[in-house]
């Protein structure tokens, strides 16, 4: 029988993976589990589950656990200990507050302020069931945000007095960010700063109210001296877990992670508009050791965006950090620009990204590398594994001619003639792809730009399937790089790109460029 395994635990969550052999996000059907507590008082408690990651909430702390699941050998686990469990009402958190109730908010983040600094080391506050509204707070260490099924936690739709992230800290360290860049934003509704041993966690809900203010009418503008607002933002935090909540209508970035380490994120749901600007779901930036498993979004942008800082103008690189390992397993991508997307905001460095058992539905992109002359940096051992795209319009790109920025048109970004290589010149070496297969294809199965002074290096595809196509497909250029042809029911398709393909019939023989002088 199968082995099921614990991904996390905390006091009151254990988050389960069920590999069953060819499963993605979803199970082939749906099993039943029993679970029954082994200390305490005798719990028993029965359900079903159709994905391959399983949470169980509202369990005991400092219990022991054993869970049968039907297929799979049973399981014994023990929950963390809990020092103290915190009430925010008891602090004069109230719920029913309008969202542009500007008093109410502020009372209320006063309130929970109040009831974040109650919690002992290692205990919870627990949001009750209930529609709360209030002001950004920010958490602690050693602290667990619990949020009880039915509560939502919702940003005020007014930004009148709302607090601001500073560009750096006193250490001139990056505190706030916009694009890869030190910038002062808005405080997420929910934020932590050089926080360990946190926990975000339960069946709940985090509102940014980004649908119910003026966020999302000016995306790339600053208003009141500070970019938008993340959904969730977490600066050098360490030990950080993020269970099962959902979060939703973020101002901006839905879940921004800068400079953590160790970061779990397991069963979330990330949700936005469609027509929502910049809402991407998942942001590590400067990140080392994070794993995203059994997550489902549904973003305006991005599903998951890996960055790791852009350099300034003028060189600047003080504020520049490594991205290295993050593993992203079990997740549904659906809609948003890219299923998983590294850069362009990558001059530190990425290195060391799996994407494995993931499916990604009506996407642009599915794996999309995106640099340009001027970042620097280089993106190095990708690896996507037992992906399947459905609908996805260009399942695989990497393209060093992104013209983002305001000089992103220039001619110095965009010639195909070979530049200097210098600080500034970025670098593409080593992407694995392995067992994809392509529904539904629009325009083409893989395009990789290199720059011709420094090509894109060791790009090994293995057992890759377009099992269909879009039939009502319109040819659109595959990436964003100027004078790319439109392209419809292409296989891979490469420039200035070393590519080992175990199927030489998939390379195409046709150019991406049209004519460039």
């Amino acid at each position: 029988m199968i082995r099921p395994s614990i991904i996390a635990l905390s006091a009151r969550t254990a988050a389960l993976c069920l590999p069953k052999a060819g499963a993605l996000y979803r199970l082939p059907e749906r099993i039943s589990w029993q679970l029954s507590s082994l200390t305490g008082d005798n719990e028993m408690r029965e359900g079903e589950t159709s994905t391959v990651v399983s949470l169980l909430h509202d369990l005991q702390p400092s219990c022991r656990y054993r869970i049968e699941i039907d297929g799979f050998q049973s399981l014994e686990f023990e929950t963390a200990a809990c020092a103290g469990l915190i009430d925010p009402t008891t602090f004069g958190f109230v719920p029913d507050i309008r969202p542009d109730d500007l008093k109410g908010a502020r009372a209320n983040a006063a309130a929970l302020a109040l009831a974040v600094s109650a919690v002992p080391d290692g205990g919870t506050l627990r949001l009750p069931e209930g529609d709360w509204t209030a002001f950004p707070v920010r958490l602690k260490s050693s602290m667990t945000l619990n949020l009880s099924k039915g509560a939502i936690l919702r940003a005020p739709s007014v930004r009148e007095g709302w607090p601001i992230l500073e560009a750096r800290d006193k250490e001139d360290r990056m505190l706030g960010s916009w694009e890869g860049l030190p910038a002062a934003c808005f405080a997420a509704p929910i934020h932590a700063i050089g926080a360990e041993s946190l926990v975000i966690e339960g069946e709940g809900t985090l509102d940014g109210s980004g649908d119910l203010g003026d966020w999302w009418n000016w995306p790339k503008e600053t208003r009141e001296g500070a970019r938008r607002p993340r959904g969730l933002h977490l600066v050098s935090c360490v030990d950080v877990k993020l269970l099962g909540f959902t979060i939703r209508n973020a101002p901006s970035w839905t879940i921004h992670p800068q400079g953590c380490r160790r970061l779990i994120a397991v069963g979330l749901t990330v949700t936005a508009p469609p027509d929502s600007p910049n809402t991407d779901g998942f942001n590590p930036e400067g990140c080392r050791d994070a794993t995203i498993t059994g997550v489902r979004f549904s973003v305006g942008d991005d599903c998951i965006a890996i960055k790791a800082g852009k350099r300034g103008p003028n060189g600047e690189d003080d504020h520049l950090a490594e991205t290295r390992g993050i593993r992203v397993t079990h997740c549904l991508m659906e809609r948003g620009h890219g299923g998983l997307v590294i850069g362009s905001e990558m001059s530190g460095g990425v290195h060391d990204v799996c994407v494995e058992d993931c499916e990604m539905v009506g996407t642009d992109r599915g794996l999309r590398l995106k640099t340009r002359r001027g970042r620097g940096g280089s993106i190095t051992n990708i690896a996507m594994r037992r992906v399947l795209m459905d609908g996805v319009e260009t399942a695989l790109s990497a393209n060093a001619h992104y013209h983002c920025d305001a000089d992103g048109h220039d001619e110095w970004v965009q010639s195909r003639q070979p530049a200097s290589i210098g600080l500034g010149t970025p670098v593409i070496d080593g992407v694995t792809i392995e067992d994809v297969e392509m529904r539904k294809l629009a325009h083409a199965a893989g395009a990789f730009l290199g720059l011709p002074e420094a090509p894109i290096r060791n790009v090994r595809i293995r057992r890759l399937k377009i099992a269909s196509y879009r039939a009502d497909a319109t040819a659109s250029p595959p990436i964003m790089a100027d004078r790319v042809r439109p392209m419809r029911h292409e296989t891979i398709v490469a420039q200035c790109a070393d590519i080992d393909c175990d199927e030489p019939a998939l390379l195409s023989r046709t150019a991406i460029s049209v004519s460039f002088k």
